[in-house]
């Protein structure tokens, strides 16, 4: 991915971008370590810049774009912490329907029982059951009740899927 791309914070309409605590947590301890790292690596820099010639130095220079890759990565972890709108999803009040951090369960088209948990864009893992509030499943979901049958937009066309659980964390 480019800086360009990077730089760029995806957000929903209306401008907010969110994340859950662990969402938040895992971004921080990210950022830690990048940081701890990136001092690592400049001690490495300043070693095999003492080496002399430093146009023949696959030291320096691999170095030097590692240095790059974790500063561009510090930006952009900085920039998402830095507006990002940190949601509690146990402190949701009305959990009878669809919002920001809840386990969704429902049935597609083809009855087959499907539980997701709605989450920030960084914090999304289709294999672990958690998916972006930006998709278009969550968009469409979203201030459903159970027993609603929403419709999803998908690449393949339109897709019905109804709500048959909403589950939130407790306090």
């Amino acid at each position: 991915m480019d800086e360009d791309e990077e730089g760029s914070l995806p957000r929903l309409p209306g401008g907010k971008f969110y994340m859950t605590p662990a969402g938040e947590a895992a971004l921080k301890a990210e950022y830690e370590t990048a940081k701890a790292e990136r001092h690592r690596v400049v001690e490495i820099v300043a070693w095999a810049a003492g080496n002399g010639d430093r146009s023949e130095n696959a030291d320096y220079k691999e170095g030097k774009r590692r240095l790059r890759e974790i500063d561009r990565r510090l930006r952009y972890l900085g920039q998402r912490l830095k507006q990002a709108e940190v949601v509690d999803p146990a402190a949701q009040a009305q959990r009878d329907r669809v919002f920001f951090g809840a386990t969704v369960t429902y049935l597609n088209e083809r009855d087959q029982e499907v539980t997701v948990t709605i989450v920030g864009v960084d914090e999304a893992n289709l294999a672990a059951g958690k998916i972006s509030i930006g998709s278009p499943m969550a968009l469409a979901m979203l201030r459903a009740r159970v027993g609603d049958e929403v419709t999803v937009r998908t690449p393949a066309g339109p897709s019905s899927v109804e709500i048959t659980a909403i589950r939130y964390p407790e306090n």
